[in-house]
């Protein structure tokens, strides 16, 4: 009997760490909180009527995801990340995603492919109500539909990381007038998948992120060069 009185305690708790790290999540990307900002531990776990234990784990998962730094005297602080830093994690996923690609292709069904389709649809839908939000979110799932299939989960884990922490400049480059181009790179790239082009759908994939890379880095300069 008292294992069956503890599980609920642990599925609920559980419960309020996927949602508090979901929430922060969110803010982060969207730009709600700064890089080199702090997260206030009392202030947040008053708003989110939690204590501060299930709190300062997801502030551990977001660390975990390099979205946030845990420092000694400081707490949870929003990660800053360098110029060389963002190219280092576009670099990888050049290196990681079209070998993911190129090994689902083989191997995808219509779910996968009807899939994909119903998350362009959604991304388009997106853009022309301007939901910077959702653009970011559907970014990340319509590329991982696509890689899923190679039953690499790894390496699908370590994508996924690199697209959570790439996300929030990927969406300064969408909002900055990206968004046709990307749309129709990415309706590509289903059209490569659904002709079973492995090997056009990685070289593709290689020059989308590395494309994406050079025009973040571009408005960077030209930011830092007018500050």
């Amino acid at each position: 009997m008292s294992g069956t009185g503890q599980a609920p305690r642990r599925l609920r708790r559980q419960t309020v760490v996927e949602s508090a790290t979901e929430e922060l999540r969110r803010r982060i990307l969207a730009g709600e909180f700064g890089a080199g900002e702090a997260l206030r531990q009392d202030a947040l776990a008053e708003e989110f009527g939690i204590s501060r234990i299930p709190l300062r784990e997801s502030f551990r998962q977001l660390a975990a995801e390099g979205l946030v730094t845990i420092h000694p005297h400081r707490g949870a602080v929003v990660s800053t990340l360098s110029t060389e830093e963002i190219a280092e994690l576009f670099d990888l996923r050049a290196m990681l995603e079209p070998d993911l690609i190129r090994r689902a292709v083989p191997r995808m069904g219509e779910d996968t492919l009807a899939e994909a389709a119903r998350i362009l649809s959604d991304y388009a839908a997106a853009i022309d109500r301007a939901d910077l939000n959702a653009w970011g979110e559907l970014n990340t799932e319509y590329h991982l539909a696509l890689y899923r299939p190679a039953g690499r989960p790894q390496t699908l884990a370590l994508v996924r990381a690199l697209l959570a922490n790439t996300d929030r400049y990927t969406r300064l480059q969408l909002a900055a007038g990206g968004t046709e181009r990307a749309k129709a790179e990415h309706a590509e790239l289903l059209a490569l998948c659904r002709r079973g082009a492995a090997e056009d759908a990685a070289r593709f994939t290689h020059q989308h992120v590395m494309e994406v890379k050079q025009d973040l880095l571009r408005m960077i300069a030209v930011a830092e060069a007018g500050d």
